[in-house]
């Protein structure tokens, strides 16, 4: 008798766990709706007309704007330095630099690269760390434009859905455009024509290679390695592009 009454107590602890863990995971799973529907609201208010990136002027980034307001607090900080030009008045041998050092696959992708995308994932698991993204021109374009340096995994995951409707919406003639004359060079350098002008005292158009693949090169981290400091690292950058451009 006290097998069997035994038995039944055991039976009905299982119940029991059972029907907590089933409470459990529905209140989870309720949660975890009520989460997704917000963020996805997040990502609708972020979405833009992407009318506005397609055609007309390109407008200063965010990165522009928060570079604006720190040197507003610190009058210290370099002046800011922007002049978007055209593509047909950025040098070949620069969009070539661009393309190989940021996104070699960048006409054959749909904003996403996932074969960098997997190599990004498998290297930040080995060496467990999240510094090296994967990201393409076009998600690049979209850091800039509308969010945060930050590297948290929300913002990344916000990235990924802007990128994948912005090549639904924009030429890649007018991403690399746009990211061209948006990406940072230097302390208050934005775009590739002041980045020529400050760095070589002339155009964009009138770029050569080397000039070209300095400016690629400096696009990592473009505060401490840059064509003015000549970093070991700017230097490692510019021997990388060289050889991926076949030079």
């Amino acid at each position: 008798m006290a097998f069997f009454v035994s038995i039944r107590y055991r039976l009905e602890r299982l119940r029991v766990r059972r029907d907590r863990f089933l409470r459990l995971f529905k209140y989870l799973f309720y949660i975890s709706l009520i989460l997704l529907l917000i963020d996805a609201g997040f990502i609708w208010g972020l979405l833009p007309d992407w009318n506005h990136y397609e055609k007309g002027p390109v407008q200063k980034s965010s990165f522009i704007k928060t570079y604006e307001y720190r040197r507003a607090e610190d009058p210290g900080l370099p002046g800011l330095r922007w002049q978007p030009v055209g593509l047909s008045k950025i040098s070949k041998k620069l969009i070539r630099a661009v393309i190989v050092a940021e996104d070699a696959r960048f006409y054959q992708h749909q904003g996403i690269d996932t074969e960098a995308l997997k190599d990004a994932m498998e290297y930040n698991l080995s060496n467990i760390t999240i510094g090296y993204g994967g990201s393409t021109i076009s998600q690049q374009m979209i850091k800039n434009m509308l969010l945060t340096p930050s590297r948290n995994p929300l913002r990344k995951w916000h990235e990924l859905w802007l990128t994948i409707d912005l090549e639904r919406h924009v030429s890649k003639k007018r991403i690399l455009e746009i990211y061209l004359n948006v990406a940072e060079f230097g302390k208050g350098v934005y775009g590739v024509e002041s980045a020529a002008q400050y760095y070589f005292n002339k155009s964009a158009s009138k770029l050569n290679m080397r000039e070209s693949i300095d400016l690629a090169a400096s696009l990592t981290s473009p505060v401490k390695h840059n064509p003015g400091t000549r970093s070991d690292y700017f230097l490692s950058q510019q021997k990388k592009i060289r050889k991926n451009i076949g030079l």
